[in-house]
């Protein structure tokens, strides 16, 4: 009996490149966009509806559902807030970029700008170079300079995003000023001509968006970025206002306690971490004074010598790369640093406020530092369940993630990010050969499997997340034994290299993924970069997880673990 041959996965592709290229040719033709209609239950009256768009039938005026859904989520802010994005950095970066201008629209009660879409470097669209602007890959053979352009809507879950947050994309910006959607420019600048040669489709007013620009060094040149100060804050350091929210802080004169502080400031700081400030306070304070403490201790010992306490995030291995949210702590500043990002730039009346150049280096998540414990845990919040991954990868790496409990016996699993591609050509990696590399996290594993042995007898914890429920799983599953397999998510694309951590017991996500989960899926799983996002939501179910610190990649795993429930000790990202 002859039996018939599957397709190869190369073979599989292939065909699924040449479908989507004509399934894109056939969109064009018939003038279908891609976009999903948002808010499709939100019911409006006459009044709201614009005058100016009519059917193609050429009909009586029609509401374009989409447009109007845009225009609801616009018509309950004060307007825009736009930014330069940085496309040709990749996306872990973007992500938290992104995440920090959603916090600040937030902030000034504006509609968020994102990009419409990022680059992936996996198949052939654009070369990056051009597109971005940046030389970085000049040197690379041309088939590595070249990238795709994909929605950004594949990265993350905008629809669910859009439930708390008010945030559009360039392109829909510019299709509510009836501006073409192809002057969006490929590296991410905000185009302050083009982009407002428009007028908004929904007003009776013909007069272009105005446009207000906040420099880059007026961003938190020789001060502390914050959100916002409080009215008690403002109170105690007697904030005078000169326009507007805009002011100043009254010149106090520096009690012994304040010198005492600003002495311990190593050089180059502007920020005291909390542990030294308990050792220059000294019996002042209550010893088991909590975060949540809102009088008291010493906190108001801080505030009576002219200081203030400021909360943010410590990093899960105390770096600032990885820009995860799972870490909080406090640090204490002298007020007459702090400058509110809402009353520097809440007042302006401009329809679009744009923050020029990047804000992300050597900065906290949110790119700014926070007043209150209660502002600092929504943005946590906004983090890690706002910014939530798109169905189709939650449910794929559900499904690897079982696919790796079976193959260690029905046990617990643990994974590990292997950074190589960009790190290895910088010189970025733990070791210098690939060999030395994967001994070093076979070594970490043996260490996590000797600590999921000492989490499955319990109690489970988590992380000092708003909302945070354990995992049980550590309590189900056994731990896993000396000879079980481990997962590596990794951008080596060496056939040799692949091969030896295939003999040394790795398994990789094409030892994992199937035929079936691609069509699936949908033709964006040969993305690279989407294939990313998926290694990621599957590393967030591993028993234990260990990466580089260095890595933003290795920053979301965490994030998405600690949405999850993970128990902290069971992640160790090195430095």
């Amino acid at each position: 009996m002859k039996r018939h041959s599957r397709p190869s996965v190369p073979a599989f592709i292939g065909a699924l490149i040449v479908f989507s290229m004509l399934a894109g040719l056939a969109l064009k033709m018939l003038r279908i966009t891609s976009y999903p209609v948002l808010f499709a239950h939100t019911t409006l009256d006459d009044s709201q509806s614009p005058s100016n768009i009519t059917s193609e039938q050429g009909g009586s005026p029609e509401v374009d559902p989409e447009l109007d859904a845009l225009r609801h989520i616009v018509s309950q802010t004060k307007g825009f807030y736009a930014r330069d994005y940085s496309l040709w950095l990749g996306w872990n970066n973007m992500r938290y970029i992104i995440e920090a201008a959603v916090l600040h629209g937030r902030i000034l009660n504006r509609t968020t700008i994102i990009p419409s879409y990022v680059y992936a470097r996996a198949c052939e669209f654009d070369k990056y170079g051009d597109a971005t602007g940046k030389d970085e890959w000049r040197q690379l053979p041309m088939e590595k300079q070249m990238a795709w352009r994909i929605p950004v809507s594949l990265m993350f879950n905008l629809t669910h995003l859009r439930e708390t947050h008010a945030v559009i994309t360039v392109s829909d910006y510019l299709r509510l000023h009836n501006i073409s959607v192809d002057v969006e420019t490929t590296s991410g600048h905000w185009d302050t001509d083009l982009y407002h040669r428009g007028v908004n489709i929904f007003s009776d007013s013909k007069v272009e968006p105005s446009l207000y620009v906040i420099k880059n060094e007026w961003y938190d040149a020789g001060v502390i970025r914050v959100d916002q100060l409080p009215r008690t804050m403002r109170e105690r350091g007697r904030w005078n206002i000169t326009h507007g929210q805009v002011g100043s802080w009254a010149t106090t004169e520096e009690t012994p306690l304040s010198k005492a502080l600003h002495d311990a400031m190593t050089s180059g700081t502007s920020v005291l971490d909390w542990d030294t400030v308990l050792i220059v306070v000294g019996d002042n304070y209550d010893p088991i004074e909590t975060e949540s403490s809102s009088a008291g201790g010493i906190a108001s010992t801080l505030e009576e010598n002219g200081w203030e306490v400021l909360y943010t995030y410590g990093g899960v291995c105390g770096s600032d790369a990885t820009k995860d949210v799972v870490v909080p702590i406090r640090q204490a500043a002298p007020r007459s640093l702090l400058r509110g990002l809402y009353e520097d730039f809440g007042f302006i009346e401009q329809d679009v406020l744009l923050l020029r150049g990047e804000v992300h280096l050597g900065r906290k998540p949110g790119a700014l530092k926070f007043t209150t414990l209660e502002s600092r845990e929504r943005y946590t919040q906004a983090v890690l369940y706002d910014f939530r991954l798109t169905d189709n990868v939650i449910e794929l790496a559900d499904q690897l993630s079982n696919r790796m409990v079976e193959k260690v016996g029905g046990r617990m699993w643990m994974g590990a990010h292997m950074r190589r591609g960009d790190f290895a050509t910088l010189q970025w990696t733990m070791e210098p050969s690939f060999e030395a590399h994967l001994a070093r996290i076979k070594r970490h594993l043996r260490d996590g499997r000797d600590i999921l042995h000492f989490v499955h007898r319990g109690p489970l914890y988590t992380y000092k997340i708003p909302l945070g429920q354990a995992d049980r799983t550590p309590l189900l599953l056994d731990p896993p034994a000396d000879h079980d397999q481990f997962y590596i998510a990794t951008d080596e694309r060496d056939p040799t290299n692949l091969t030896y951590l295939r003999d040394q017991g790795a398994v990789l996500i094409s030892d994992l993924l199937t035929i079936d989960d691609r069509r699936t899926f949908g033709w964006s799983l040969m993305l690279t970069d989407v294939l990313s996002v998926v290694e990621q939501a599957t590393l967030a179910h591993a028993a234990y997880f260990y990466a580089h610190a260095h890595s933003s990649v290795a920053g979301g795993v965490v994030n998405l673990r600690a949405s999850h429930g993970a128990d902290p000790r069971t992640a160790l990202l090195e430095t």
